[in-house]
């Protein structure tokens, strides 16, 4: 992990460990990944940004745990799924969708199978 993805964590560096098991996976399941660091993401390219990782208050104060984040992926159609905490349509069939993470439990193949997903849908834009 390079250092500005360090710095990143440094926000809440309980959450690191889900992160690294994000990225790994990420890594291991789809070719050509790029990531980019960012202030306020992390966040995963191929040919466009397909995912990424950031601190985003999805839920209400009293409903989020404390440490979490999130995982934000794009895909050509609106997810219908209790996990998905928002989904907006910014533009037409573009829709973007944000899943709060708080254990490791919750990065299986569910999430992993909508981020490839989202890699697929970016390439072919």
């Amino acid at each position: 992990m390079d250092e500005n993805a360090l710095l990143f964590f440094q926000q809440d560096i309980e959450v690191l460990p889900l992160y690294e098991r994000l990225e790994g996976l990420i890594l291991d399941r789809i070719a050509d990944v790029q990531i980019k660091v960012q202030k306020s993401q992390i966040s995963f390219y191929n040919r466009h940004m397909f995912s990424c990782v950031s601190f985003s208050k999805v839920r209400k104060a009293k409903d989020r745990p404390a440490h979490y984040i999130v995982v934000t992926f794009g895909l050509d159609h609106r997810l219908e799924s209790p996990r998905i905490d928002v989904a907006t349509e910014p533009y037409p069939n573009r829709w973007t969708h944000h899943v709060l993470i708080s254990n490791l439990d919750e990065i299986d193949d569910e999430l992993m199978g909508w981020i490839y997903e989202a890699s697929v849908f970016s390439a072919l834009k």
